[in-house]
């Protein structure tokens, strides 16, 4: 028997291709993203355990508050100089690097801020001599120039600089919280920093420098110790821990502060390649139904080699085995080729996504033995799996029926019982999400359920497919019949004669175009709805903000207000708000500015209601605390020991733009965030002024610090949407790989059905069917069923998004479903041009068969 499964799938092999392809691509995914996680991994951990490879003990000192710094935000440690000279002293200790850490946004030399939106990479500390009276500081080794010494002087690490256009000797603008500040580049250093590494930026100031502007004189955030060779270094750390103070200040061994990041790396690549992986597993259950139908046709067209095998002695056992053999080996054979082509992928992926902006460390390709056995097992395992229920259905065949028909239509009972099973999934798939779709109270309580009816809608649409197939395949028949006339009616009667096999082969791109089409439907659903909220209630012109943490000082509010072509400025502040143990946040504004930037709809009241201690509710948070116009309670605004009587004067429609509450700016801007600072300013632009170049104006004004966002309303919707479509475009790539497979599939169908209906093809040449209506019958039968697969899953994909999506609605009430009708009306050309694609091959093979031999065949 072993030697029958190797003569098969020798005997075969032509037959075999597509489903070897889409398991090779199935298994190159896999093998891909396990090589690609564990080489970024180990990239992530080379360059942290560079970082600390120097560093015997670290010492890290909390932020304090800084007496001395009224309103300003200076911060302070208990880490002082006297204890860094203590440090120094310490026996075993060769060197102590003192680090004041900070963050500045860096200005290109065009102008254009880097990194803005992302302060927490823009990284600044100080360049520290490994040994006083040196200016070489081993963490960062300067490739150009020289260390920063004076207080107009920096050092940008090779990476920033190139980044930025900046050389040696050239000004470089930067901001940390206030005005721009500019500094002459002496220095160029490298760093293997990995937040460096993948795409933040670094700047060095010389140490005094460094503490003016992130911290205070005579003070530090970090010592890294390095020790003598052979110095026992946790031992070092106790004798450092026991010299330094215990509040305020931790001591680690370097060591241990190396493995606290690997972990952190390994978790972080980790929730990577599950969401790689999870695709790779879509792409391999869409494979499924290709083996399966592969099988299942191979087998029927083997039928009496099976019955003459059986009729010599083979057991139902020793043909299962057989045919389970012939799947493991073609399993086998198409897997090692996956991981060949998985490695070239893994390899492939991280100058793909540095090309986008990824900012992934070098590092060597990492191929370890535990991908490569686990990608070969999934492979072999999906295939031998796929094959089973086809094995059993040959071993179920008895000698002489097999020696009879050559392939029977399925039993009325095994028929009857699939439909009733798939309406019985389809049917309960629907109810849940039906039932999901009309509740009000968010995804939060309702995932487990949506999630649940989104597999069962899609699984009982492949089990009732076979049924579902008859009267859609008719009515493109019909279409076909009357356009093509004999062929389009045999292609019809071709997809028709075998429902299962149409089916398993519609399904399979059916999976991935549900897919594609739910994310498009939802995605641009959700996107609409984060436009719209952007910019609800919102009528200003241009909306002045700062980047990451840092906050508006209130005078530059009157200073913007003075730019040529601003007809109204609004000062902007916000606060912590707890109504009847709620929280919001409470806008606070001039009522009478406002409202010549916003367009908010209020059920009671109006923003001209409000006054001292009177402010007016969202009716979200009018719901929550069961307020209403006229009930007066006790709030906290602010610092929770500042509690205060306050008035509801109004309720209004809750928008993205104005928060929960709103009140008057001497109200909320003594606790606003950041000690009395403005959040943003809200610019209506005079009527008589083109705003063209007005956002350049309100910059000059304002300094022109790179921290400095004017955004007009294109600009806010588009920050809104920007992250959803990236992620959508890369999913639509990820699945692409499911639609291919069932491409492959449809070829596979096709090439077959061709080899099975070799004589009846030659039967039709005889009575008068040229080429071109051989090859056109084929096209046709291969756009039937594409299309089939293609309506099915864009139907499945928009009912889904349509009736999950409302989930959405609770945190998003802009939410409604948006049909993406270029978007859909592309997913159809993709369907129509799968099926003429997928038959080239078959059709040209069908049409070069010899006539009489044709006949001949048995």
């Amino acid at each position: 028997m072993l030697r029958t499964a190797l003569r098969n799938v020798f005997a075969h092999r032509a037959r075999l291709v597509m489903t070897a392809l889409a398991i090779t691509l199935g298994v190159a995914f896999v093998c891909g993203t396990l090589v690609f996680g564990d080489t970024v991994a180990q990239a992530l951990r080379g360059a942290s355990a560079r970082s600390f490879k120097d560093v015997a003990v670290s010492v890290q000192a909390e932020p304090q508050s800084n007496p001395d710094s009224g309103a300003d935000g200076t911060r302070s440690t208990a880490l002082t100089s006297d204890l860094v000279d203590k440090v120094r002293t310490v026996p075993g200790v060769t060197s102590v690097h003192p680090m004041v850490d900070g963050a500045a946004t860096l200005a290109a030399k065009d102008g254009r801020p880097l990194n803005a939106d992302n302060n927490w990479q823009n990284l600044a500390t100080n360049y520290a001599p490994d040994t006083p009276g040196t200016d070489q500081d081993s963490r960062f080794p300067l490739s150009a120039g020289r260390a920063p010494t004076a207080g107009d002087e920096m050092a940008l690490d090779r990476r920033t600089a190139e980044k930025a256009g900046y050389h040696i000797g050239d000004p470089v603008r930067f901001a940390i919280q206030g005005p721009t500040l500019t500094k002459k580049l002496v220095g160029i250093v490298t760093t293997d920093d990995p937040r460096v590494t993948v795409g933040g930026t670094l700047a060095l100031f010389d140490t005094s420098t460094a503490q003016q502007l992130f911290l205070q004189a005579g003070r530090f955030d970090e010592l890294d110790v390095s020790s003598a060779p052979g110095t026992d270094n946790q031992e070092l750390t106790s004798r450092i821990r026991a010299l330094l103070p215990a509040e305020g200040i931790t001591v680690t061994s370097g060591a241990q502060l190396a493995n606290e990041q690997a972990e952190l790396i390994a978790e972080s690549t980790k929730a990577l390649t599950r969401m790689l992986l999870a695709f790779a597993g879509i792409a391999l259950f869409v494979g499924v139904f290709v083996i399966a139908n592969t099988f299942t046709m191979l087998i029927a067209q083997r039928s009496r080699e099976t019955a003459l095998l059986r009729a010599i002695g083979a057991s139902r056992r020793q043909v299962v085995r057989a045919v389970l053999t012939e799947a493991g080996l073609l399993g086998l054979g198409a897997s090692a080729v996956g991981l060949a082509l998985g490695i070239g992928i893994a390899t492939a992926m991280r100058p793909v996504l540095n090309a986008g902006g990824a900012g992934l460390p070098d590092g060597p390709l990492v191929i370890s033995t535990d991908a490569l056995v686990r990608s070969l097992l999934v492979g072999i395992g999906v295939t031998v799996l796929a094959a089973w229920l086809p094995a059993r259905k040959a071993a179920k065949v008895a000698p002489v029926e097999a020696l009879t028909a050559v392939d029977l239509m399925p039993p009325r009972r095994s028929m009857v019982l699939r439909n009733s099973l798939g309406g019985l999934l389809t049917g309960v798939g629907v109810l849940i999400v039906l039932y999901v779709s009309t509740r009000k109270d968010g995804a939060d309580t309702n995932l487990k359920a949506a999630a649940l009816g989104s597999v069962l809608v899609p699984t009982g649409m492949i089990v009732i497919a076979p049924l579902l197939s008859q009267p859609l395949i008719r009515l493109a028949g019909a279409v076909t019949t009357r356009l093509f006339g004999v062929s389009g009616k045999l292609a019809m009667e071709n997809a028709l004669r075998n429902p299962r096999r149409t089916a398993a082969t519609a399904s399979a791109l059916m999976i991935g175009l549900t897919l594609i089409t739910g994310l498009s439907v939802a995605g641009s659903s959700m996107n609409a709805a984060l436009k719209a909220a952007a910019v609800a209630g919102l009528t200003a012109d241009y909306k002045v903000s700062i980047s990451g943490s840092a906050t508006i000082d209130p005078a530059l509010g009157a200073k913007v207000a003075e730019v040529p072509g601003v007809a109204e400025s609004v000062p902007v502040a916000s606060a912590v708000l707890v109504a009847r143990g709620r929280g919001a946040t409470l806008t606070g504004a001039d009522p009478r500015r406002l409202a010549t930037v916003s367009d908010l709809k209020f059920s009671s009241g109006s923003l001209a209601d409000l006054g001292p201690g009177k402010i007016v509710l969202s009716d979200r948070l009018a719901k929550d605390t069961g307020l209403s116009k006229g009930d007066t309670f006790q709030g906290t605004v602010g610092d929770s020991r500042n509690k205060r009587e306050l008035t509801v004067v109004g309720v209004y429609r809750q928008t993205r733009a104005f928060g929960g509450a709103i009140g008057t700016m001497d109200d909320v801007l003594p606790h606003a965030f950041f000690g009395g600072k403005l959040d943003s300013i809200l610019i209506k632009a005079a009527s008589n002024r083109n705003a063209s170049g007005l956002d350049q104006d309100i910059r000059q004004v304002l300094g022109n610090s790179p921290l400095i966002r004017v955004q007009n309303q294109e600009q806010l919707t588009k920050e809104q949407s920007g992250a959803s479509d990236v992620m959508l475009n890369m999913m639509y790539g990820l699945l692409g790989m499911t639609v291919v497979i069932a491409v492959f599939g449809v070829i596979n169908t096709l090439a077959m059905s061709v080899f099975e209906r070799t004589r009846e093809i030659g039967l039709l040449r005889a009575i008068g069917l040229d080429n071109r209506g051989v090859k056109q019958m084929v096209c046709l039968e291969s756009v039937v069923i594409s299309l089939f697969g293609t309506a099915l899953g864009i139907g499945t994909g928009i009912f889904l998004a349509w009736a999950c999506g409302s989930l959405s609605k609770a945190s998003l009430p802009q939410y409604e479903t948006v049909l993406p009708w270029a978007r859909l009306g592309l997913f159809l050309l993709l369907g129509l041009a799968i099926g003429v694609l997928a038959a080239v091959w078959p059709a040209r093979r069908a049409a070069s068969l010899n006539m009489l031999r044709a006949i001949n065949a048995q």
